[in-house]
């Protein structure tokens, strides 16, 4: 696209995100204003904004803008919850998770996007973002429990840890499936000690690797 990135943002959101029936407006703000162009690799810039995930590095990729509106909408995000996210990649999704006002504590198992991420929220000043270099199937149990849990790659089961780690009430968001590349988008809701599972159509990521994973 030839547009500035404003104006490639805001038909983002119209044409791939708002179509297709994502409809908070936190979110829908959220995604207008994260400079999207900025977390992918800099020759691959000018597709950033375009309706398909793009690679990173290292074999993985930045989803497609759709379904990080729709995961995020799905995670139903308020200022001041604490969010644990799995798969920081080159830290988009986070971005958004902190524009929502959330406490973002992220995870990365590969040590050059985790590098590169934390590079750049240093650089946007982004200071509600904590990192960590380690096996995100873990979770990070010193800052837990956690309102909301957003997973960014997907596994064959849903790790215990994270389920263990989840707030009473709390909410997680998780690609699962049996085979790789190809999972169902799950919404796990735990409330008065009961957890329960809810599917939310087939969606593809890039593997959940780890104790927990594959």
């Amino acid at each position: 696209m030839k547009l500035d990135p404003k104006r490639n943002r805001e038909r983002m959101v119209r044409e791939q995100i708002e179509a297709r029936g994502v409809s908070d407006p936190a979110v829908l703000s959220a995604m207008r204003k994260i400079p999207r162009h900025e977390f992918v690799q800099e020759a691959l810039a000018s597709q950033a904004y375009d309706d398909r995930p793009q690679p990173i590095g290292e074999g993985q990729t930045i989803s497609q803008p759709y379904v990080v509106a729709l995961m995020t909408e799905l995670l139903e995000v308020s200022p001041g919850l604490r969010v644990l996210e799995i798969g920081t990649g080159s830290g988009y999704q986070a971005a958004v998770l902190a524009e929502l006002g959330a406490e973002v504590y992220t995870v990365e198992r590969i040590k050059k996007l985790h590098i590169e991420a934390r590079d750049r929220f240093m650089a946007m000043r982004s200071f509600n973002i904590f990192l960590k270099l380690d096996d995100g199937t873990m979770g990070w149990p010193e800052h837990a429990p956690y309102d909301r849990i957003m997973v960014t790659a997907g596994g064959p089961k849903i790790p215990r840890p994270l389920v263990e780690q989840m707030a009473d009430p709390g909410r997680m968001v998780i690609p699962v499936g049996d085979s790789k590349r190809l999972q169902q988008l799950k919404v796990v809701v735990k409330e008065g000690g009961r957890v329960t599972v809810r599917d939310h159509g087939g969606v593809a990521f890039v593997d959940l690797v780890g104790t927990h994973g594959w």
